[in-house]
């Protein structure tokens, strides 16, 4: 039974150049029952992450090497595991290039214990609640007499089972975190969501921080399903508000 216990145990990869953060993490995360490995440089973190396939990676932004946006976006290209970067800049631009790189959430140093192992928690839970999201080893295959569980709204197919979007029969490779979005709206096409909902029901958690992270997901969704960012057919703002599928 305790080999069974170590095996269920999520494995979270930290990755930052200081020790003593570093150390904190180590500590809270295995004090929740959490696995670590860690990583100080943006090198060595590429490389763990692609040969460990860690649960969830908290990445800094600063690191020697090879800095975190280059990380992540050198790990998206293979993984679609939950990414949470730690920075100690609260500059807008930041946190917005490391959305735009594909990180899922960001937490500003220096940053409260609680508040990250409560977004932690919310991410994994999210993944976890995704069973096809971007698992090697899936065949695809399903039992005999079982259909895909799939939304079609005109151009847009959202293949719940298979964790796949089509937009006009063409895949169309999302991160966990804007599938989720997509998911979410199309439970009541047409009906405005708020942002802060999206946050909350998303993201998976009462938010602590900047709605700009749903403006800079739902661009980045944008940018991959719609012919014309500018002028989109498939995901609608509602300015002021929030924003909605289109129903056809």
């Amino acid at each position: 039974m305790a080999v069974m216990e170590e095996e269920d145990k999520k494995t979270i990869l930290i990755v930052d150049d200081e020790k003593p953060i570093v150390d904190i993490l180590v500590y809270n995360l295995q004090k929740e029952g959490y696995n670590t490995i860690e990583a100080g440089d943006g090198l060595t973190a590429l490389d763990l992450a692609l040969e460990k396939k860690p649960d969830l990676i908290l990445l800094d932004l600063m690191l020697p090497k090879m800095d975190g946006l280059a990380v992540c976006k050198r790990i998206r290209l293979s993984l679609n595991v939950p990414i949470l970067m730690l920075t100690a800049k609260d500059e807008e631009i930041d946190k917005i290039l490391g959305l735009e790189m594909g990180a899922d959430d960001y937490i500003t140093k220096p940053f409260s214990v609680r508040e990250l192992m409560a977004r932690i928690k919310a991410n994994l839970r999210k993944s976890e609640n995704l069973p096809a999201a971007g698992n090697p080893n899936d065949t695809g295959i399903k039992p005999e007499g079982k259909k895909d569980n799939v939304i079609k709204l005109g151009e847009l197919e959202i293949n719940l089972d298979k964790f796949e979007i089509k937009v006009s029969g063409e895949t169309v490779d999302l991160t966990i975190r804007e599938f989720e979005v997509l998911r979410f709206l199309s439970n009541e096409p047409g009906q405005v969501v708020t942002r802060e909902t999206l946050l909350e029901k998303v993201w998976g958690y009462e938010y602590y921080g900047d709605i700009r992270t749903v403006d800079v997901t739902v661009r980045r969704i944008r940018e991959k399903i719609e012919k014309d960012t500018a002028n989109p057919k498939i995901l609608i703002t509602k300015r002021g508000v929030g924003y909605y599928l289109a129903a056809q």
